[in-house]
């Protein structure tokens, strides 16, 4: 008996911008309560989980059926090694291709819509259980007629307005904030960001920015980008060859040795800031499910929809910030940021102080060999800057491009303290820099 439509549609992602405000509210106010209550265990000398692990495995539940900006959310937090403990972090990072799937019959109609045809006239054969599951579409496993295996990502039907309505519903709190507050004005910065996220809807331009990134990692052999399978996408469905390995998140819970901890710490920096510095593109969504393991050791990269191809200026400035660094030399900090594109309404000394805090904060590994991934307190320690001078920060502002900027080199440093690599990095850095 065929499924009724009305009721395959009720399991696809919540629609309409109440709804999805609704359901969110109401997981924020679970959320507190929880946060309260260990709020309440610390009064008395206890140390409880910021999160619980029924707290964690309500968030995924909710956000994993709203997905869209709401998933994206949450794999952003699940990335986070200083918030949460390893238990709950765990729970969370089902997010990052596991959330609940849309049924089969859904698939097939999309791939009908966008094809023409159905999935088993298109394909020698197509796995009617998705690969993986992710915020904006899910994949499928199948193998053309001509033998070669491929992965199906199919996109959520309405995940384009869903996702426009989510970034109306945030646009809102924005503009709120920015009223209150002049010093506080996110707007440039919530735009640049809803853009680039609106822009991932579109497939084909996946497709085309997945070409291109595999020409700007030409040079770097030890990194795999898939090639598209043309004739097999559209605007909602993209077919790309089939990487055979272990997701990040996969791979590191697998006890890899130290040394095979390394050479993927080594290939996750040159995925990163190879592309940038070389033709000024970046993978701006980072986070551990994106990236593979492959089997015959190199790094494969996922989901193209998220990268950001900078402007010349902003990639020459950090490209000259880079080398001075890398040579330990000393530089114009504040005239290289200006020319990254940033502005300031401090004095010179007190701009150049902090920024000057932030590279010597960030280039750890760059100055030091060995260096320990494992031990690292980037990020907390740049938590801390930030926190410590938050009035000053305010009055500095980073051009709107450097969301995706800071979105990507952030999540690279939470991936490689994730990963706990010890070595030579600044070996690492110095091949970056053989690059240019």
């Amino acid at each position: 008996m065929a499924s009724d439509p009305s009721d395959l549609d009720d399991k696809l992602p919540t629609q309409g911008r109440f709804n999805r405000f609704r359901k969110l509210a109401g997981l924020s106010a679970q959320l507190s309560a929880d946060v309260l209550k260990s709020g309440a265990k610390r009064l008395v000398g206890q140390e409880p989980e910021l999160l619980s692990k029924a707290a964690a495995e309500k968030l995924v539940s909710t956000l994993g059926e709203l997905k869209g900006a709401a998933m994206k959310l949450g794999q952003a937090v699940s990335m986070d090694t200083e918030l949460l403990s390893p238990e709950v972090r765990q729970v969370i990072a089902r997010l990052q291709n596991e959330a609940p799937p849309m049924p089969y019959e859904v698939v097939a109609r999309v791939v009908r819509e966008e094809l023409g045809d159905t999935p088993e006239a298109l394909f020698r054969e197509f796995d009617t259980t998705p690969l993986a599951s992710a915020s904006l579409g899910q994949v499928h496993r199948a193998v053309l007629h001509d033998g070669r295996p491929v992965a199906v990502k199919v996109q959520y039907p309405g995940i384009a307005q869903t996702l426009s309505g989510d970034m109306e519903n945030l646009g809102l709190v924005v503009k709120t904030v920015s009223k209150a507050s002049r010093l506080a004005d996110g707007t440039a910065y919530f735009h640049e960001l809803r853009d680039e996220l609106l822009l991932e809807t579109d497939y084909l331009r996946e497709a085309s920015l997945c070409t291109a990134f595999a020409r700007g990692v030409a040079r770097l052999p030890d990194l795999k980008v898939p090639e598209v399978i043309t004739e097999r996408t559209t605007g909602r469905v993209l077919t790309l060859e089939l990487l055979r390995g272990r997701t990040l998140k996969d791979w590191v819970v697998s006890e890899p040795s130290a040394e095979e901890r390394y050479r993927v710490a080594r290939q996750l920096i040159l995925a990163i800031y190879g592309p940038f510095f070389t033709v000024g593109e970046m993978h701006a969504d980072p986070h551990p499910g994106n990236f593979m393991v492959l089997e015959d050791g190199r790094l494969g990269l996922l989901d193209f929809g998220s990268i950001k191809r900078f402007s010349p200026r902003f990639v020459d400035a950090n490209r000259r910030m880079f080398v001075h660094a890398m040579r330990l030399e000393p530089m114009d900090v504040l005239g290289l940021s200006r020319e990254v594109g940033f502005t300031t309404e401090l004095p010179d000394v007190e701009a150049t102080e902090l920024i000057q805090e932030i590279l010597h904060i960030a280039g750890r590994p760059m100055r030091s060999a060995p260096y320990d991934y494992a031990t690292c307190s980037i990020t907390r320690d740049m938590k801390l800057h930030f926190a410590r001078n938050a009035t000053r920060f305010l009055k500095i502002r980073p051009p709107a491009e450097a969301v995706m900027f800071f979105r990507s080199t952030g999540g690279l440093a939470q991936n490689l303290r994730l990963i706990g690599a010890q070595g030579d990095f600044r070996r690492v850095y110095q091949e970056v820099a053989a690059l240019l």
